[in-house]
């Protein structure tokens, strides 16, 4: 089998927060492997950011540079509610969490993240995207998934990773957009129905069982039960996926400092399954029957 360089073909990234790393890991891997560029990029939550982000035209060696060198969550936070270590941070985060659910709609507001999408897509907007790009949020108001398609990149990048509680939803249009993951985190129905037919899903949330030793607060016990709901969300709609790549382990979602581990373990899923992703990006007879056996292992 050969790489077809000319192969149409649509990548769907998951969110998952900080895991969401990984997502540059998988493409710094495929790009490696002398895969073709996608047609068409899907994204939901953090792997709206990264898919944005790459769709503008940022090469891998940016997005890593970026990564690795100058992103620290914290500067683009304006809650100190995440900042702060130690017996007296907990506390004075304990009281600032519960005076943001009586008076506000989350605890940070999403402006400096949404100020820095705008800075790196330079404000664009889909119609300028160098790769076409979809991301999806949820409309709290009708109960439905939105899918971005068109507008400023940068608001519908910060309307899809709008975690609820964590961060408060973005107001636009008449709508009151959440984390586009709560409806669909691996949203490939997106890719299907723009007509493509081979599909990359990467999910890197990887979903575990935990002991009941970790849920000992009521936050907790939250966080867990929306991480079951977004997990069987995505299960249910990776069906539409050609071909679906794990590359998650056990970060939290909230751990961004595990950005060297987390870049590594997206390049590891990729060299793990070179076999799978020649067939993939192959075409003719023998790629087929590979495909096919794929579906069945």
């Amino acid at each position: 089998m050969q790489i077809n360089k000319n192969l149409k073909w649509a990548l769907v990234l998951s969110g998952g927060g900080a895991k969401g790393i990984a997502h540059i890991g998988v493409l710094k891997a495929l790009a490696e492997m002398g895969a073709p560029q996608p047609s068409l990029i899907v994204g939901t939550s953090m792997g709206a950011i990264v898919g944005g982000l790459y769709a503008t035209g940022m090469s891998i060696e940016e997005l890593l540079h970026f990564t690795l060198e100058r992103f620290d969550i914290a500067e683009y936070l304006d809650s100190f509610v995440f900042k702060m270590n130690g017996p007296v941070g907990k506390v004075l985060q304990t009281g600032q969490i519960l005076g943001s659910f009586t008076t506000k709609r989350g605890i940070d507001s999403g402006r400096q993240l949404l100020k820095l999408f705008e800075g790196m897509t330079e404000n664009k907007t889909f119609a300028d995207t160098r790769i076409p790009f979809r991301c999806n949020a949820v409309d709290l108001l009708s109960g439905k998934e939105v899918v971005f398609d068109s507008g400023p990149l940068a608001r519908a990048m910060r309307a899809s990773m709008s975690f609820p509680v964590f961060f408060e939803p973005l107001i636009d249009d008449g709508c009151c957009f959440v984390d586009g993951g709560l409806i669909d985190n691996m949203p490939t129905h997106i890719a299907r129905e723009a007509g493509f037919r081979r599909i990359l899903a990467v999910d890197v949330y990887c979903f575990k069982g935990l002991p009941l030793s970790v849920l000992n607060t009521g936050s907790q016990i939250v966080y867990r039960s929306l991480e079951m709901a977004i997990h069987q969300m995505g299960q249910k709609s990776s069906k539409y996926a050609t071909l679906t790549l794990y590359a998650g382990d056990d970060t939290s979602a909230f751990n961004f400092f595990r950005k060297k581990e987390l870049i590594v373990v997206g390049e590891r899923a990729v060299q793990d399954n070179k076999r799978r992703l020649t067939a993939f990006f192959s075409t003719g007879i023998t790629a087929q029957l590979a495909l096919r056996q794929m579906k069945n292992e």
